[in-house]
């Protein structure tokens, strides 16, 4: 195991996921246009829903590949773990319309899961990890993540705690 690689990746994957809730705290609607142009499946349910915006999805890469950057682990590996990791929470907003959940509603693993595990197999052969560092860093992101997010909500960040 690589413990400090861990740690990076957990801090490159909490601001990936952090970056667009912190934004929308400060910047409210604000070029906050809808990924999904507002599109409806035959289902009658958004494709995405309203959270997940243009806004979110580049800060989330940007904030992400500058952070790499601090963290020695190079732009590039930012961006593809912010690309891979809102990939993944596209994909759970997507199966939570389906599921009929509402946006910004909380589903236990498949809220963490997708975005986590994507972004650290986009990036596993580059970064030397095996697949028990990806075990490690699914598990620690899921722990942190529910604790952050309780911090974030006492913080008045975050509409509601997880």
């Amino acid at each position: 195991m690589h413990p400090i690689l861990i740690l990076k990746l957990l801090g490159l994957l909490a601001i990936a996921n952090g970056a667009p809730v912190i934004v929308k705290k400060c910047a409210g609607s604000m070029w906050s246009m809808p990924l999904d142009g507002n599109v409806q499946c035959p289902d009658g349910r958004r494709l995405l829903g309203s959270s997940k915006t243009l806004r979110g999805l580049v800060i989330a890469i940007l904030a992400t590949a500058a952070a790499a950057a601090l963290l020695g682990l190079g732009w590039q590996t930012g961006l593809v773990v912010g690309s891979a990791a809102m990939a993944g929470d596209i994909c759970s907003s997507f199966v939570k319309r389906r599921l009929g959940l509402p946006p910004s509603s909380r589903a236990l693993g498949l809220d963490q899961i997708p975005e986590s595990l994507f972004p650290l197999l986009a990036c596993q052969e580059q970064l030397t990890i095996s697949f028990l560092d990806v075990a490690a860093i699914l598990e620690g992101f899921l722990i942190g993540e529910l604790w952050l997010s309780r911090v974030l909500y006492a913080w008045h960040i975050r509409d509601r705690p997880y």
